[in-house]
Order: structure tokens, then sequence, then C-alpha cells
């Protein structure tokens, strides 16, 4: 039976894991929520910065090649860096990127904030991971891995109709401020909460090439790439769809955002038990069921009903 000082150290020990696993999930609330946000303040950024929807689109493409590249390059050029000074950094990016995109006076210093944005966002996509399984023993990493992974899925449904609603409110640039602020609590809270991390074992760049190289990878990453460029050109400009198009005002664009988050969040969580069984036809039928949803959308996107129902059914993939 455990002492009293024992069960006490092993309170404290539990605390401060559990404390160490939610500033990684505020984390990555802050940087997913960031990068989607643009997408439910088009119009209102365009207008201010007197541009185009389609140029103020390329925030969001702005911060997906940074991202791709950092995922790939991050292990080996911080692999003689602690862990945590590395995720402290990315927090900080999120704080000084938000707070430049907000006062910017033009389409190109946003632009220039989104970049560095994505090699945070897909550096700490690649670490955050790896570094919540050291945080807590071995029975517990499921469990850990679950929370962070919740922080995700929630600003994928929060962000888009809570960016709308704000922006209506505050403007867009107050938006923005409202994202470093949240970017902020992650950063104290990982100041505080995470142990030092020191890099575990070597990493090498000729991995990534050998991983490459196996039969059928090259395909599927094309085949993913293709999927996701597809997706992001729809829901990028999916405000201007619903103003133009819909003709719905703020809080109808709030609603419809919501519930396509919400139909995001459930399929996250769903998804495990429809895979468990025939994954390849069904991940195959995914992006045809998009491209049929794009049609349906040019076709009968002038119906709220018929357009709520469509999004929510492409949320839900």
């Amino acid at each position: 039976m455990l002492s009293k000082d024992s069960q006490l150290s092993e309170y404290h020990s539990s605390s401060a894991r559990s404390a160490a696993v939610t500033s990684m999930a505020v984390g990555a609330f802050g940087l997913v929520g960031s990068e989607f946000l643009p997408t439910s303040l088009l119009t209102t950024m365009a207008a201010d910065l007197n541009d185009s929807e389609g140029a103020v689109g390329q925030a969001v493409t702005a911060t997906a090649v940074p991202a791709l590249i950092a995922s790939l390059l991050v292990t080996f050029l911080t692999r003689n860096l602690d862990r945590k000074n590395v995720i402290i950094c990315f927090s900080l990016l999120l704080i000084i990127l938000n707070v430049i995109v907000a006062l910017s006076p033009s389409i190109w210093m946003v632009l220039a904030g989104r970049v560095f944005l994505g090699l945070a966002l897909g550096g700490f996509w690649t670490l955050s991971l790896a570094i919540t399984g050291r945080l807590v023993r071995e029975e517990y990493t499921a469990r850990a891995l679950s929370i962070v992974m919740f922080g995700i899925s929630a600003a994928t449904v929060l962000a888009p109709p809570a960016g709308s609603f704000l922006g209506d409110l505050i403007g867009w640039r107050g938006v923005f401020l409202v994202s470093a602020c949240l970017g902020g609590l992650a950063l104290v809270g990982q100041i505080v909460a995470l142990p030092r991390l020191p890099p575990q074992g070597p990493s090498h760049l000729v991995v990534l090439v050998a991983v490459a190289r196996r039969p059928g990878i090259a395909a599927a990453l094309v085949s993913v790439l293709l999927i996701f460029t597809g997706h992001f050109a729809f829901f990028t400009y999916i405000r201007p769809f619903l103003e133009m198009v819909t003709h719905l005002g703020g809080e109808g664009i709030s609603t419809f955002l919501l519930g396509f988050g919400m139909a995001t969040f459930a399929a996250n969580y769903l998804g495990a038990y429809l895979f468990e069984k025939s994954m390849r036809p069904k991940l195959a039928a995914m992006p045809c069921t998009m491209g049929i949803l794009a049609l349906f959308l040019l076709e009968f996107g002038r119906s709220f009903i018929i357009t709520g129902r469509l999004l929510t059914l492409w949320g839900s993939l």
C-alpha cells in the first residue's frame, strides 16, 4: 500500500502530466484554428484590404506548402534541440504571426504571415503526437493522444463559425488578435507544464527517401494531395459562395459553418468504426462523393435547405 507521501507524489505527477497534455491540446487548437480563420472572414478581409476574394483566399493556400515542407524536415532540423523549446517556439510564432496578420496594411503582409504560420503548423503537427506520447505512462498514451486530437477536432468545429460570428462583431483584425491571445494561453501553459524533452535517437533525411520508394507510397501521397487540394479549393471560398449564391447573412453563415464542423467532428470519431472493414473502396468513394456534392451545390446552391444538407454531408466525409 502506498504511503501518504507516495500518494501525494503520484497525485502531483499525474496532475503535471495532465497539465502538460492539456497545454499541447490548447496549442493544437490555436494553430489549427488560426489555419481555418480566413475561410470564415474572406469577404470582410477582401473588402478591408481592397483586394479580391480570390487573392485573399491564398491566405489559406499560403500555409499549405510551408506546412508540408516543415512536416518533412522539422525532425531533422531540430534533431539536437530540446522538444519543449521547439514547441514553445511554434506557439510564440502563432502569437507573433497572428498579430502581424491583424495589423497588415496589405494582402502581401497577410500572405507573408501565413507562410510562416504554415511552418509552425507543419512542425507542430509532426512533433506534437510524438511528444504527447512521452508525457504520460505507456498505458495512458491513447488517452493523451485523444485529448490532443480533440483539440484539433474542436478547432475544425469552432474556428470557422466563431470566426464568422466574431468577425461581424469586432472585425476580422480583432478575430486574429483573439487568436493571438489564445496562442499566449498555450504558450504560458507549455512553459509551465512541459518538462524538458531532449531528442531521442538520430534523424536522417535518407529515411524519408526510403519510405517514399516503397511500393504504392508515392501513388498514395499524390492521391491524398489531390483530395485535399479539391477539398480546400471548395472550403476556402465557402463564405463567398454562401453570401453570393445562397444569399445568407452573418448568422446564417455561422450556422452553416457550425453544421459543417460538427459533421466533421462526428465523422472523425465514427471513422474508425466505419473503416474497420473494406477500407479501400470506402476511401475511393469519398473523393467521388465530394465531386458529386460540388456539382449539386453548383446546381442547387440557391436553396439554403439543400445547401445546408449538402454541406453537412460534405463535412461528414
